[in-house]
């Protein structure tokens, strides 16, 4: 089970894990558990890395006092005795002062761009707090939970803020640490989101990277299902904050969730749902709050049902045009090989159309990047461009993609022509199909994204 920043966010939240806890264990002959950083504490650590970029020490050592503050003042409340609040009060100085040290060694490269691995080594604090409190409170109330680092089992490559976990390795250390915790009837309490290079080095999976590192650790247990908690009641068919008759999506197969997870879905890491297809895990995404609701059951079962319009996204992206018409090989080539890997981006362009008159790219840039992700793209190149002006006249410009996702959806010509159709007078610069047939995306002006967006769902809707 994997519990997310906004289920671990206060102690109420907490006595709500304890209780799901405390009740499937006596279902479940074996219970993992994964865990995030308390609900927006890895922004907190983020910005102080920032400051600590710029010699900001009042800032980021404010940061900490507040992060301590909030982490004591939680401890507080928990029905822990004082034995277990002064072992958590003790570690929360360690694991804080540990950060500081690292902002430390950030300011004295004072004005240097921030490198990944310092910003991985200062936000991996905050899952490595969450995971000792959740631990210690279920020790607490006869429960054999144990905290346990991350970057003591995800073994990753050496690309810093983006990870990708070496499964070999990895999977020798589960053998090593974890499975036999599970067979001494103990709860593991990992902490997501965080591992580590062969050399030690911490490393972050990406942003929502405590869905991934559950993912991978469900396949390598050899569990039966993998439950990821929140505080919705599932995966919806819009952004509930911008479509106010969003709602749950029942069933999806493997492939619909990782396309929706891809374009844009926040709740889903845009990798987590590979290890699971390729080893026929079912996930469920539970609301918190309600975990009587079935939520979303992602499968293979949803694959053979009829298609259908499940959901549809939007996420800001970037586009290279080019008013005459130029070598489309280069400039993707640069941009998939070169800039995407130098920033720990895996994507590559997804639409690309070429005329006479002029070229066009279409970029996507994964949420697991983080919210900085589409900014870091358009410095690096911008910075390109004016290293080879000659082989770069291509102009930026920022874009929407909107995604409507279903089954089979090139089995279905009329709920394609439908969607087109709804976009008849928008302004169009490209669109594709995915390779799973699951998603068609048309890339359009920013500010007609909610429009569009609305218009879809409005066929969703209707499509029942």
């Amino acid at each position: 089970m994997k519990f997310g920043g906004a289920s671990v966010g206060s102690s109420r939240s907490l006595a709500q894990v304890l209780d799901i806890i405390a009740r499937e264990s006596s279902r479940w002959d074996q219970l993992l558990v994964v865990v995030s950083a308390l609900d927006g504490v890895t922004d907190m650590l983020l910005d102080a890395a920032q400051l600590a970029r710029i010699d900001n020490q009042r800032g980021y050592r404010r940061i900490a006092a507040n992060l301590r503050s909030r982490h004591f003042a939680v401890v507080e409340e928990l029905p822990l005795d004082q034995a277990e609040r002064r072992a958590l009060r003790a570690d929360i100085d360690q694991l804080l002062s540990e950060m500081i040290d690292r902002c430390v060694l950030i300011a004295a490269n004072l004005n240097i761009e921030l490198s990944p691995d310092h910003s991985d080594a200062v936000v991996a604090v905050g899952e490595r707090l969450s995971a000792r409190i959740i631990a210690a409170l279920l020790r607490q109330h006869d429960l054999r939970g144990a905290a346990v680092d991350g970057a003591d089992l995800i073994v990753t490559d050496d690309v810093f803020g983006n990870a990708n976990p070496d499964l070999e390795r990895t999977t020798l250390r589960v053998e090593r640490v974890l499975k036999p915790m599970l067979q001494r009837d103990m709860i593991p309490v990992v902490t997501g989101f965080i591992g580590a290079t062969v050399q030690g080095a911490t490393t972050t999976l990406g942003r929502g990277g405590t869905d991934y590192t559950a993912s991978v650790l469900c396949v390598l247990v050899d569990a039966d299902e993998l439950w990821l908690w929140t505080d919705v009641d599932g995966l919806m068919s819009a952004d509930p904050r911008e479509i106010g008759d969003a709602r749950v999506i029942p069933e999806l197969s493997y492939a619909e969730a990782a396309d929706l997870a891809y374009f844009g879905a926040r709740l889903l890491h845009a990798r987590m749902i590979a290890p699971l297809a390729q080893n026929e895990r079912p996930l469920r995404i539970k609301n918190i709050a309600s975990p009587e609701q079935t939520g979303s059951l992602v499968s293979d079962a949803s694959r053979k049902r009829k298609p259908a319009l499940k959901a549809v996204t939007s996420v800001q992206s970037l586009a290279l045009r080019r008013p005459a018409s130029g070598s489309l090989a280069g400039v993707t080539r640069l941009v998939g090989n070169t800039l995407f890997k130098s920033l720990g981006m895996r994507s590559e362009v997804l639409i690309a159309s070429q005329s006479a008159s002029s070229s066009f790219l279409c970029l996507v840039i994964p949420t697991s990047i983080g919210i900085d992700g589409v900014d870091r793209l358009e410095r690096a190149l911008k910075a390109k461009m004016a290293q080879y002006p000659e082989k770069m006249p291509w102009a930026i410009e920022s874009v929407a993609l909107v995604t409507a996702i279903g089954t089979d959806l090139h089995r279905a010509p009329q709920l394609m022509a439908l969607t087109l159709d709804a976009l008849a007078d928008f302004e169009v610069y490209g669109l594709a199909m995915g390779a799973s047939h699951c998603s068609i995306s048309v890339a359009l002006p920013t500010e007609q994204s909610s429009k569009a967006v609305r218009r879809i769902h409005e066929i969703i809707l209707r499509s029942d």
